[in-house]
C-alpha cells in the first residue's frame, strides 16, 4: 500500500495534477470496460474494434441523453471538463460568460454540463458576481462523466449547446441536433498534438459543416480561415476578450516594494513552453536584465516545480489562484513574460496589459505584432536571446512611467463583455 502510494506520488510530481487526473479517469474507464466483458459482453482475451477506439478515445463517449417535453423556458447548456477554481481562466470563464449571457439574452435557463469533475456552484456565483452577471433563471449542474455509462442527460426541444473544445464537440454531436451547436473556439486545437489520430481526429471536429462556430480573437480567425477551415471562413464568426477596468487596472504598490515581474508558468501545457521561459528568465538575471536585489519573480501558473535561478535565487510561486485573487495579482505586475506557441495572443498578456503591466510574448504565423490591443505588448521571435533583448526593452519600458502609463491609457482592449458579444448573442437570438 505504502509502495502504491509512493509511485502515485512520484508520477504526481514528474507529470503533475493534470496528469495523474487523467491516469485515474482511464483506470476507472478500463475497470467498467472490463465489467462489462466479465458480464458476457465477449471474450475477454480480444478486443474489437469499437472497443479499441473507444478505449483510446474515452473523452469523446457520446452524451447519454433522454428527451423530455418542451417547456415555455429554454436552455443553454455549456459542456465543459470542469469548472473547478484552477479551470475557470482564459476560455473556460470566457464560455461561462458567453453562455450566461445568451441565456439572458433568450430569457432561457443556464445549465452546466462538466465532463471530468463535478462542478463547484460557488466557483459560478464567484465569476458571475465578479462581472455583474445577474441570471434570469436558477442555473442548473450535471455531471456527464465521459468514464461513466450511468448517468442521463435530459434534452428537450429548443436546447442549446455551448461546446468548449474540440472533444466536448465530438461527444455532444451524436447526442443533439447539429444545429443546436455553439463550438466557442478560442485556439488551433489541432496543435494540441503530434501528426497523428489525435490531431487527425481534431481537424475533423473543425470542419464540421453543420454547426456554428465563434472564434476569439480575429487573429485567430484569420489564421483559421487562411489554413484550410472554409467552414470557418464561411459561417464562423469572431469576436475580441474583454478586460473590465472593475477587474483589471494598476493596484497601488509601496513604493519601497521591489519591482515584480511575472512569468505565465504551466509546464504540463507544451504551447505555454515553460523550459523556454525559464531559460530566458535565468539568462536575463545573468544580465542584470532582471536583478533580483530590484525584482520579485513570480511564477503563476499550474503544476510548478520547485526551481532556483541563478545565483540561488528562488522564485514566488503562485498556484490555484481564484479569479480575483489572479485579477489582483496582475494589477501589481511591472513586467510580464507570457508565451504561446500558437496564433491566439492566449489571456494573460492581454490581462497584464490591461491591468497596467509590460507584456513580452512571442510572435507565431499571423501573430507578429499585439499593439493594436496595447503598446505595451512586445512581440520576439521564438528564440531564448531574442527573448532576452525584448525583456530589456520591456524593462526599460515599465521604468519609463510617463510612456508605460500613456500606453496603457491608449489601449485598444475591450473593457465590455456585454459590448464585446453584444452583436453576436442579438444575430444568434435572432436565428436559433
Amino acid at each position: 500500500m505504502i509502495d502504491r502510494a509512493y509511485r502515485v506520488y512520484c508520477y504526481w510530481k514528474t507529470h503533475g495534477t493534470s496528469a495523474l487526473q487523467q491516469l485515474v479517469y482511464r483506470k476507472l474507464a478500463n475497470k467498467l470496460h472490463a465489467s462489462s466483458n466479465s458480464m458476457g459482453e465477449g471474450d475477454t482475451s480480444q478486443t474489437s474494434v469499437t472497443q479499441l477506439c473507444r478505449k483510446r478515445f474515452e473523452s469523446l463517449a457520446p452524451l447519454l441523453t433522454y428527451s423530455i417535453p418542451a417547456s415555455s423556458v429554454r436552455r443553454v447548456s455549456i459542456v465543459t471538463d470542469s469548472v473547478s477554481s484552477g479551470s475557470l481562466f482564459g476560455g473556460v470563464g470566457t464560455a461561462l460568460i458567453f453562455s450566461a449571457l445568451l441565456a439572458n439574452e433568450l430569457n432561457a435557463q443556464l445549465r452546466i454540463v462538466t465532463r471530468t469533475q463535478r462542478a463547484q456552484p460557488e466557483n459560478i456565483d464567484h465569476i458571475l458576481a465578479l462581472y455583474g452577471i445577474k441570471l434570469k433563471h436558477e442555473v442548473q449542474f450535471k455531471f456527464a462523466a465521459f468514464f461513466d455509462q450511468k448517468y442521463e442527460l435530459d434534452v428537450k426541444e429548443g436546447d442549446l449547446f455551448v461546446t468548449t473544445s474540440w472533444w466536448t464537440t465530438a461527444a455532444t454531436l451524436p447526442s443533439v441536433p447539429r444545429e443546436s451547436i455553439i463550438y466557442l473556439l478560442q485556439e488551433d486545437e489541432r496543435m494540441f498534438y503530434a501528426f497523428g489520430d489525435d490531431r487527425v481526429k481534431c481537424e475533423d471536429t473543425l470542419r464540421n459543416g453543420d454547426i456554428r462556430f465563434l472564434i476569439n480573437t480575429k487573429l485567430l480567425f484569420d489564421h483559421l480561415a487562411t489554413d484550410g477551415l472554409s467552414n470557418i471562413a464561411a459561417k464562423g464568426k469572431w469576436f475580441e476578450p474583454a478586460f473590465p477596468a472593475a477587474i483589471f487596472y494598476p493596484r497601488d504598490k509601496q513604493a519601497s516594494k521591489k519591482k515584480r515581474f511575472f512569468f505565465y508558468a504551466r509546464p504540463n501545457n507544451g504551447r505555454n513552453l515553460f523550459y523556454l521561459g525559464v531559460e530566458v528568465i535565468e539568462r536575463a538575471i545573468a544580465e542584470k536584465v532582471l536583478d533580483p536585489l530590484e525584482w520579485e519573480i513570480c511564477l503563476v501558473g499550474k503544476d510548478i516545480p520547485a526551481v532556483v535561478f541563478d545565483g540561488g535565487y528562488v522564485p514566488e510561486k503562485f498556484e490555484n489562484l481564484t479569479w480575483s485573487q489572479y485579477a489582483e495579482l496582475a494589477g501589481t505586475i511591472d513586467v510580464g513574460l507570457s508565451l504561446m506557441s500558437t496564433p491566439h495572443p492566449s489571456y494573460p498578456p492581454l490581462d497584464l496589459a490591461a491591468s497596467g503591466a509590460v507584456v513580452v510574448t512571442n510572435r507565431f504565423g499571423n501573430k507578429t505584432d499585439l499593439s493594436g490591443y496595447s503598446h505595451n505588448l512586445i512581440c520576439a521571435d521564438l528564440e531564448r536571446d531574442a527573448l532576452v533583448e525584448a525583456l530589456r526593452s520591456a524593462v526599460t519600458l515599465a521604468s519609463n512611467t510617463q510612456l508605460r502609463e500613456q500606453n496603457f491609457r491608449n489601449n485598444g482592449l475591450a473593457g465590455d463583455w456585454q459590448q464585446a458579444f453584444g452583436t453576436i448573442i442579438k444575430q444568434l437570438s435572432e436565428e436559433l
